[in-house]
């Protein structure tokens, strides 16, 4: 009987490959689009973002000259400074970071969705349309250039949901899961483990996916993923505890609350939704929900003939939500980019969903309107997702350069480094670009320090009892309208 199935198996092989060959080859081409696109509608010269900036001047190039490091809180890891290094190792060009951090996006675009071909053999174009599917999105596009850690967030965890799939995993298998799992935890910890969790419960509870190697594959890849995180909480923070309540008052203070309309105010932006009260949402910004709502529900239908393609996108769906619930029950606050892993995942499904939607197009009474009408629909969703990154790149660059009229006037002001620079708002971008050092908030501060601010910026907001004498110098021509410089009148 073994030697019968094992017979089967090596005869099905030039079968599937053939099948996978096209397949690969619509991945590659999806990879090498999603790399266009970013460097068609993201500029390369956008000025490094807020966190950006935290994470590029770890090295040397992005360091300030004359003021201490820009502070690398709790909450932050390690993992996008392993990506950075390469490049902001030695050279401070924004324009050489980007274009580095595009090829890397791509080749994890492309690594993230690569074992999907193998693990649903009965439609092997799913992956590339998956692939499709999440590289479009506005979010994903936008951050292909990004040193933000949640694009390679999103891609460990598909490469390690579609390795574990297989039916027998074998060593490379494995390694391959534990990478993903590693990749995952080393950006985000706590997306990590949100992997991992339904990963390791599927590995112990359901009978098909069974498997001492698949638990110790994940298992190796979170322990190794949270190590550099845990030894750091002993060095910095005085211990794991001590690094989780600094984490949670960071952020805000992380309890139970329900942010699940949150996610579809921010879909179309601001990127830090922070609070979203005053956000609304805007209904032509949801055709990504939408077509979720549909594509996903008929992908597990039309797989259900074939268990393994079915088992997959099952599983993808589960992962997908279980990445989201820390950011709908526990976070106070939002980010489209914090969904990049849930929208990875549960692109699966809704690629079988293209799929089935394209095979009733063709078996319609009418099927040249009806592929129009699927194609329309795809269509609206692809120019959406492109005038949301234009939209959010423009107001992007025109924001952070902000930062350097700000900057120009605290100079002008007489204020040069070293200095202490105070604010209600964006104070680390601030002070970097004005070479200042941030001024810490009250829960930051070492015990004994009463420094007071050098230069004060702040923006639609009163200046604090201290300062109310300090002379006040609005800042022409920002696109962020209400920031106002303050020096001591002595100055």
């Amino acid at each position: 009987m073994a030697v019968v199935e094992k017979w089967k198996s090596q005869s099905s092989r030039p079968e599937r490959r053939d099948r996978e060959r096209p397949a690969h080859r619509l991945l590659v081409a999806v990879c090498a689009l999603f790399a266009l696109a970013s460097l068609a509608l993201v500029p390369l010269d956008l000025r490094l973002g807020w966190d950006e900036l935290v994470y590029a001047s770890r090295f040397g190039p992005y360091a300030p000259d004359q003021a201490p490091g820009v502070p690398f809180s709790a909450p932050r890891t390690r993992g996008v400074p392993v990506l950075l290094a390469p490049v902001a190792s030695w050279s401070d060009s924004v324009v050489l970071l980007r274009m580095w951090l595009t090829a890397l996006a791509t080749a994890a675009l492309y690594l993230g969705f690569r074992p999907w071909l193998r693990s649903m053999p009965r439609r092997p174009y799913a992956a590339g349309i998956a692939a499709a599917l999440y590289g479009t999105l506005w979010t994903a596009v936008f951050y292909a250039d990004a040193a933000m850690p949640n694009h390679y967030t999103a891609m460990g965890t598909a490469a390690a949901v579609g390795l574990f799939l297989r039916r027998r995993p074998g060593p490379r298998a494995c390694a391959g899961i534990a990478a993903g799992v590693l990749v995952a935890t080393l950006m985000r910890p706590n997306d990590g483990v949100s992997v991992a969790v339904p990963l390791l419960a599927a590995a112990v509870l359901v009978p098909l996916w069974r498997s001492r190697a698949r638990a110790l594959a994940v298992l190796g890849g979170l322990g190794a993923g949270l190590l550099p995180w845990a030894i750091e909480a002993y060095v910095r923070f005085g211990g794991v505890r001590e690094r989780l309540s600094d984490a949670s008052e960071v952020q805000g203070g992380l309890r139970f609350t329900d942010s699940l309309l949150h996610q579809f105010t921010a879909i179309d932006g601001p990127l830090l939704c922070r609070p979203c009260e005053g956000d609304g949402v805007r209904v032509p910004a949801l055709t990504w929900w939408v077509l979720l709502a549909v594509l996903v529900p008929l992908g597990l239908w039309s797989a259900r003939r074939f268990r393994q393609t079915a088992t997959a996108a099952q599983l993808a769906l589960v992962v997908g939500l279980c990445a989201a619930l820390p950011y709908v029950l526990v976070v106070p606050y939002t980010a489209p980019r914090f969904l990049l892993p849930t929208h990875a995942l549960l692109a699966v499904p809704a690629a079988l969903g293209v799929l089935a939607a394209v095979r009733w197009a063709r078996a319609a009474r009418r099927p040249a309107l009806a592929g129009g009408v699927l194609a329309g629909l795809l269509a609206g969703h692809l120019a959406m997702q492109g005038s949301l990154v234009s939209a959010n790149a423009r107001i992007q660059s025109e924001a952070r350069e902000d930062w350097a009229r700000v900057a120009a006037v605290v100079h002008e002001r007489g204020v040069r480094p070293p200095c202490l620079l105070g604010g209600n708002t964006s104070v680390i971008p601030l002070a970097y670009v004005a070479g200042c050092e941030p001024a810490p908030r009250a829960h930051e501060r070492r015990p004994g320090d009463r420094r007071r601010p050098d230069v004060l910026v702040l923006r639609q907001h009163a200046a604090p009892p201290w300062a109310r004498d300090w002379q006040r110098v609005a800042v022409p021509d920002t696109y962020a309208r209400g920031w106002r410089v303050l020096v001591p009148p002595d100055l």
